[in-house]
């Protein structure tokens, strides 16, 4: 691709380079981790909300770098061209703007996701073709799905800032995905998230053990009550 200044994209037109490559242990090591686990040390106010998933199976996860698309509702032509610049592993999060009147990813797509070998797509749009998508072999969550088919005439961005799902995603965040949702992570603050995260895990299993025997401690939520004024 030919290098051009910011002053040379037409309006609403934008291809910028992938982010760096992430360390494949960092991937491997999210990968195993769950969502609603990861989400917990990130404050638990970040992951998506209204996508659902449409491959099959509640035991598939999804994790890898994000290549960000954005592009006029209905639209697919910059998704073509993000397929262009993808490697594998990757993971192709769209802002489709939460339209869900025409598909802007579809089977064929599919089958060039499969091809370049990536991780997932999580689309804030609708998708079809659903039979293909619920074979194996590619991770996809978006926000619904119709027959009606996209046009292919731009505009649209490659590697921008976007907000998938409620979600705000960078080029080049790790982005996780299970049968709970989609979180996306930092790379600068990957390697905190993922201790603290193995740390909040640690807890959970302490807790559900406590549990499980009906030894829970009536202070972890007494304490609180109390600290608002109930005479507990």
């Amino acid at each position: 691709m030919n290098q051009t200044t910011n002053l040379d994209w037409p309006a609403g037109y934008r291809i910028n380079p992938r982010a760096p490559s992430v360390n494949h242990g960092l991937v491997e090591s999210f990968k195993a981790l769950p969502t609603a686990a990861i989400g917990d040390a990130m404050s638990r106010n970040v992951g998506t909300y209204g996508l659902r998933q449409y491959h099959s199976g509640l035991n598939v996860s999804m994790c890898g770098p994000a290549v960000t698309v954005r592009v006029r509702p209905g639209d697919n032509l910059m998704i073509h061209k993000a397929l262009m610049l993808v490697e594998r592993g990757d993971v192709l999060v769209v802002d489709g703007g939460a339209d869900v009147t025409q598909a802007i990813i579809g089977g064929l797509i599919r089958t060039t996701c499969i091809a370049k070998g990536l991780a997932g797509l999580v689309i804030d749009g609708a998708v079809r073709d659903l039979a293909e998508w619920a074979e194996d072999g590619m991770p996809c969550y978006a926000r619904g799905h119709t027959s009606r088919g996209p046009s292919k005439d731009g505009p649209g961005e490659v590697n921008i800032p976007v907000v998938c799902g409620g979600m705000a995603v960078m080029p080049g965040d790790l982005i996780i995905g299970d049968a709970d949702g989609v979180v996306a992570v930092p790379i600068a603050d990957a390697d905190r998230i993922l201790r603290k995260t193995l740390e909040h895990l640690k807890r959970e299993d302490a807790i559900r053990e406590s549990n499980r025997t009906g030894t829970s401690d009536p202070e972890r939520f007494d304490a609180v009550l109390r600290a608002k004024g109930l005479p507990i």
